[in-house]
């Protein structure tokens, strides 16, 4: 698959390709959603907590006697159905974690970027390079890139240049390679990444494939 190659100024430099293996495949939408749904479910904190009866405090003495009143008997004003009483079946905290297998997350990123190859969501930048901090020169890029209305940068390494230059931009997350994962990826658009960061990805996943060979025992 040929995609073009930009310079900063938006303009076609060259044509550059993008692996078949990586770029080219058929996108397994249902792992897709599923690592989706693992990322976000990981995401959750858990921390929830509310009280039961036996938590709160006060509800020691009994309200009233048991008998003769007129009112229904009770033991404690700590009861559910009493005001500042305990919570039935609240929340409390625990684990919202979820697993999958290694060959599974990685199809999934695969899946992603392989849907933006197809429709044209991926833009290739030969490098970023700017003299300080420059939001205005980042949202031009982007701007002639037609890379709107959301991107991601995807960088080889940290370049806080580069990250300060887009971190007030709406819709814009600046990310390293060895982040990439796949809520950013369907939360934005477009892909914006640099020749060095392209080949990073690829030599990520070439590293994961050579893990995955010699853990099965293969040579």
């Amino acid at each position: 698959m040929q995609v073009p190659l930009y310079n900063q100024a938006g303009n076609e430099i060259s044509q550059i390709e993008l692996r078949d293996d990586i770029f080219g495949i058929k996108p397994n939408t249902a792992v897709m959603h599923q690592a989706y749904l693992r990322q976000m479910a990981n995401a959750r904190q858990g921390n929830a907590d509310t009280k039961t009866r036996g938590e709160v405090s006060g509800g020691g003495k009994k309200p009233w006697k048991q008998k003769g009143t007129g009112r229904a008997r009770q033991g404690t004003t700590r009861a559910p159905h009493w005001k500042g009483g305990g919570v039935v079946f609240g929340p409390h905290p625990r684990s919202y974690e979820q697993r999958m297998p290694k060959k599974m997350r990685h199809l999934a990123l695969k899946s992603v970027l392989a849907v933006k190859a197809q429709e044209n969501q991926i833009k290739i930048v030969d490098e970023f390079k700017f003299e300080g901090v420059k939001t205005r020169e980042m949202k031009n890029i982007l701007q002639r890139l037609n890379a709107q209305p959301s991107a991601v940068i995807l960088m080889s390494e940290a370049n806080e240049t580069v990250s300060r230059s887009a971190h007030n931009l709406e819709n814009v997350k600046t990310l390293r390679a060895s982040y990439l994962n796949i809520r950013d990826l369907l939360g934005h658009e477009y892909l914006v990444m640099t020749q060095a960061t392209l080949n990073a990805v690829e030599t990520f996943f070439d590293s994961v494939t050579t893990n995955a060979v010699s853990s099965d025992g293969g040579e």
